[in-house]
């Protein structure tokens, strides 16, 4: 009789799960300390941290779920389902953010990216007038399509080392 080799989606959506719930409660920390509308370097550098921490232990504990083997295929399909699961709640918690925890926060954000242009050179209406054409995309539809994108894509971008290291074929 064979073993049931375990199931790829059980092992992304278990650590996206995972991965959500975390990225909401840095989420919610950041909010606490207001700095929940500025992506700092900082704050860009430990939520890829993050993202890859649950990368590889999803990786590793598929692989010893299947006796040690994990094809590249495999833990890349792993990989970008954990960023994606992830990134639909975090889509989720940026949509109560905005509409429920703070209103305000699409302006301040907005106030913030204008006042950082102005720091960068451009004249106060540059930065007005750019900032005007980037309203139209501050709409719900786009902020889920764009998270929607850029967690598929982080997910392909962080999962492709990883795989490729810890993927074992198995032998004949």
């Amino acid at each position: 009789m064979e073993e049931q080799q375990p199931k790829t989606g059980k092992f992304a959506l278990n650590y996206g799960l995972l991965l959500g719930a975390v990225s909401v409660i840095f989420t919610f920390m950041l909010y606490t300390l207001d700095m929940h509308y500025q992506q700092s370097a900082g704050v860009i550098l430990i939520s890829a941290v993050l993202s890859l921490a649950a990368i590889i232990i999803g990786l590793i504990q598929f692989k010893k779920a299947n006796g040690g083997f994990m094809s590249f295929g495999q833990g890349f399909k792993i990989g970008v389902g954990i960023c994606l699961i992830a990134g639909i709640i975090g889509i989720i918690f940026n949509q109560i953010m905005l509409n429920v925890i703070d209103p305000d926060m699409m302006t301040e954000a907005l106030d913030f990216q204008e006042q950082q242009l102005v720091e960068r050179g451009l004249t106060p209406q540059q930065a007005s007038d750019q900032m005007e054409m980037g309203k139209q995309f501050a709409t719900p539809l786009w902020q889920i399509t764009f998270g929607l994108i850029f967690s598929i894509l982080f997910g392909i971008l962080l999962t492709i080392v990883p795989a490729l290291v810890i993927k074992k074929a198995k032998p004949e």
